[in-house]
């Protein structure tokens, strides 16, 4: 029997949770890594994210030494397009984390932005946050500039509103404004609350549109304001705690 399998129920937390509160992935991707084999404790490679471990524990990823909890902190982000919002990219492609500025600790981001899309990303030292602030249910609206080939109407973004199912996939409601027609392109602002894979492409797709320049505007109440592309602002601790509140800021371990 194995040091993992020995421990008690009460014996502290999951590695994946404690993965993410040491901020090296959300606890999806943390599970992720602990599948390709890149976790181990104790000098033993970690097969389950259930696992238990405490701060006791000689946890490693890729051979080095994680820590235990990080001070919760929150950044805003300019993503410039041209990077994917992961650690390490199988393809060899840049990467969000490796254009960060020098001297942030380690981070993750709370939801992702693909490939050719820009604009504001959130960036948190802790899993736990981002897991939480990138639930519908928490309801934090993401609003988004487009610019698409095509022509739509407003009365066609309109029934937007009640939500559409393309390809199979059913989005929620949608908020979508046409702004301005230049050319054959249509510029939108375009609101959503989930944030599924490539929602805004496909149902711009849907109708008859081709994005061809996607900025995220802002996030819940985080806004990209006049971020230059690729520059980071610390949000206020005080800021976050007033946009989560009291209650949840504590549940958090934030205050």
């Amino acid at each position: 029997m194995t040091e993992e399998t020995q421990k008690s129920p009460q014996d502290g937390e999951r590695i994946a949770k404690f993965l993410a509160h040491a901020g090296i992935a959300s606890r999806r991707d943390a599970e992720k890594l602990i599948g390709e084999g890149r976790i181990t404790v104790n000098g033993q490679t970690v097969r389950t994210p259930a696992t238990k471990v405490t701060a006791a524990d000689d946890i490693r990823f890729d051979g080095e030494r994680v820590g235990g909890k990080a001070q919760i902190q929150l950044w805003r982000y300019h993503k410039p397009e041209g990077l994917v919002t992961t650690h390490k990219d199988p393809q060899g492609r840049a990467t969000v984390f490796e254009a960060l500025p020098p001297g942030l600790p380690r981070v993750v981001s709370i939801g992702r932005l693909d490939l050719n899309t820009e604009g504001l990303l959130l960036l948190t030292t802790d899993g736990g946050l981002a897991r939480f602030l990138e639930l519908p249910s928490t309801g934090w609206r993401r609003r988004y500039r487009v610019r698409a080939y095509g022509r739509a109407t407003q009365s066609q973004l309109d029934r937007l509103k009640d939500g559409v199912t393309v390809e199979g996939v059913s989005y929620g409601p949608i908020e979508a404004v046409l702004d301005q027609v230049q050319g054959g392109n249509v510029w939108l602002t375009i609101s959503i609350h989930e944030g599924k894979n490539r929602e805004i492409r496909n149902v711009c797709r849907h109708l008859g549109l081709q994005v061809n320049r996607l900025i995220r505007l802002s996030y819940g109440p985080f806004q990209l304001g006049n971020l230059k592309r690729g520059e980071v602002e610390e949000v206020p601790r005080r800021q976050l705690v007033d946009q989560l509140g009291k209650k949840r800021a504590a549940e958090l371990g934030l205050i």
